[in-house]
């Protein structure tokens, strides 16, 4: 999976990010995946005062807020 969004239970900025990353996919034929870091002590550690995290190949590409034209940009799109 190219593209996975690191979210948590009643996260706003999840919500939007997920949004973002649903044109994305529409955009480039990329499916994306969610994971929950909650109950992920490891996760938790890494990720948890940034979330939203997307990660591109496994690597993170953003957090906070997805920057949709960047995103598309290193997948090979053009937006």
């Amino acid at each position: 999976m190219r593209l996975t969004l690191l979210t948590r239970p009643g996260c706003h900025l999840c919500d939007q990010a997920s949004e973002v990353l649903d044109r994305v996919a529409a955009k480039s034929g990329v499916a994306w995946t969610e994971v929950d870091i909650s109950g992920d002590p490891e996760l938790e550690d890494e990720y948890g005062l940034r979330i939203p995290v997307v990660l591109l190949d496994g690597k993170e590409h953003g957090y906070w807020r997805v920057d949709e034209e960047r995103l598309l940009r290193d997948l090979g799109v053009s937006s």
